[in-house]
């Protein structure tokens, strides 16, 4: 029977997804559970990685029940992933021995003052691109081998896996014959060196890692191995395509150039932009990671993170009840008196890129008597998008590149207001795609395109909407001025 069909997994903080994909690229169907988010009393937060396992076998049969197809046209699969959660693992059984670390989790805060008292801080932000945190990996793989009993017995006797959630899946689903990872997943572990490309002996040593432990870094759109999907499948389908999520949307925008840059919106907001085949070490407040390897050569990315861009939305509406649905923004922004010069802050906790001060508290600056809801409301969209090119204005800084698209995805793209205005403040084209889950798309064209199934025609079939900027150019820099004076306002690094 002919192969029409890809798949692609997408297991992100929330849960774990199922796209099938046609040879023209069009999602045909999908399927998603959630899985439970494990907080306990002191903030720590983790995930069961048998329950996301399991939840990966069964949307993946709903999908193929629900799309009506014959298993045997499924031509192979890619995977997307929730990046820097972390987890340790029996070689021989494949049984997990904890759960996993997630991403959001700063359990492992000590390990990195014990680092940072070391003095090594940043030689580690030059070898890896990024700085010193318990976000990242290598501290909360050392959390592992300090305070999981079996973790070091186990690695005495070589049966220990250390990695994130690709090398996991990709684990269980070929039966524990692949223990593997991806450029884009290694370089956000805070143990790979990014110039080199390879596992650092030097940050293994001052993490405590042991380096066979790891799994073997390969090209993105690597052979995987194979699975059935624990005998689902008649016979095996090839892992093709692995990519995190962020990375995963870059390739699925068709951000492959240099100079090509992505926002995804969200809770929070990922500002990514492929700097080309050399690395580029940021001076202006963002990080360096790799974009992914494809056909053995390597692309890098600046990336910038944003806490609170749709969060403010949601603050706006469950804490100050100023709206009642996200969708009632548009029309209050448009409302509002343009001569209006009230600022959202929205530094909830602390300003991340490119300011990084975590002591920051959020502010509303610039009130007047006039100002009112539709005022309050207007701000809290726009300070998105000016958060946003505040990144932007440090990539194009860093990479010395006039950046002259921005591509974006995710639910608040659907506003055209704010659309608009990021148009506006950057002063250049924005782009909207009609699809959406753009990392389970980007995993989904780097395995097509490693089977034959797609060729590079395909990133020319996604339609999108073009925001072209319309702000008279002395009022867009009077405005972005007044922004920088109320960031200026709640820093306490000055």
């Amino acid at each position: 029977m002919d192969k029409q069909y890809l798949l692609s997994v997408d297991q992100s903080t929330q849960g774990t997804k199922a796209l099938l994909f046609d040879r023209g690229g069009n999602l045909i169907c999908r399927g998603d559970l959630p899985h439970r988010q494990i907080i306990n009393e002191a903030g720590w937060v983790s995930h069961d990685l048998n329950e996301i396992y399991a939840n990966t076998l069964k949307v993946v049969r709903d999908v193929i029940e629900k799309a009506g197809i014959h298993k045997s046209q499924v031509a192979g699969l890619g995977i997307s992933n929730q990046r820097e959660t972390s987890a340790v693992w029996d070689r021989t059984k494949g049984r997990p021995l904890a759960d996993a670390i997630v991403w959001q989790c700063s359990r492992a805060k000590d390990i990195c003052a014990r680092v940072e008292e070391s003095g090594k801080a940043e030689w580690v932000r030059r070898t890896t691109g990024i700085n010193l945190s318990p976000y990242f990996p290598a501290s909360k793989l050392a959390w592992f081998m300090e305070h999981v009993k079996e973790a070091p017995q186990k690695a005495a006797e070589g049966q220990l896996c250390l990695g994130t959630v690709d090398s996991y899946l990709v684990y269980r689903l070929t039966g524990g014959t692949s223990f593997l990872t991806d450029y884009s997943n290694a370089s956000r572990t805070q143990l790979f060196n990014i110039h080199s490309l390879k596992w650092d002996e030097g940050l293994c040593s001052l993490f405590g890692i042991p380096m066979d432990a790891l799994p073997r870094v390969c090209d993105s759109n690597a052979w995987f191995g194979d699975t059935d999907f624990e005998g689902y499948f008649d016979e095996p389908i090839p892992i093709h395509g692995v990519l995190g999520d962020s990375h995963g949307a870059l390739f699925g925008q068709g951000c492959l150039e240099k100079g090509m840059i992505k926002t995804t919106y969200g809770t929070g907001s990922s500002i990514m932009m492929n700097i080309g085949s050399k690395p580029v070490i940021s001076t202006h407040g963002v990080v360096t990671s790799l974009a992914w390897g494809m056909d053995g050569r390597v692309n890098y990315v600046l990336e910038g993170n944003i806490n609170y861009t749709g969060a403010v939305i949601t603050w706006l509406k469950d804490d100050l009840k100023l709206i009642s649905s996200a969708s009632e923004t548009e029309e209050l922004a448009g409302q509002a008196s343009g001569e209006d010069t009230t600022y959202l802050v929205p530094a909830f906790t602390g300003m991340g890129a490119p300011y990084w001060d975590s002591e920051a508290k959020a502010a509303i600056v610039g009130i007047t008597r006039k100002t009112r809801r539709a005022e309050l409301v207007k701000a809290g969209l726009e300070c998105i998008a000016y958060q946003i090119a505040d990144v932007v204005g440090a990539m194009s800084r860093d990479a010395g590149i006039q950046i002259e698209e921005l591509r974006v995805d995710g639910g608040p793209t659907r506003n055209r207001c704010l659309m608009q205005f990021q148009s506006d403040i950057l002063d250049i084209r924005v782009l909207v795609p009609d699809a959406e889950e753009l990392s389970g798309i980007g995993a989904a064209y780097a395995a097509g395109l490693a089977l034959g199934f797609f060729d590079k025609s395909i990133f020319g079939k996604m339609k999108r909407s073009v925001f072209e900027p319309g702000m008279d150019r002395a009022v867009m820099q009077r405005k972005h001025e007044g922004w920088k004076h109320a960031v200026e306002s709640v820093l306490t690094r000055k």
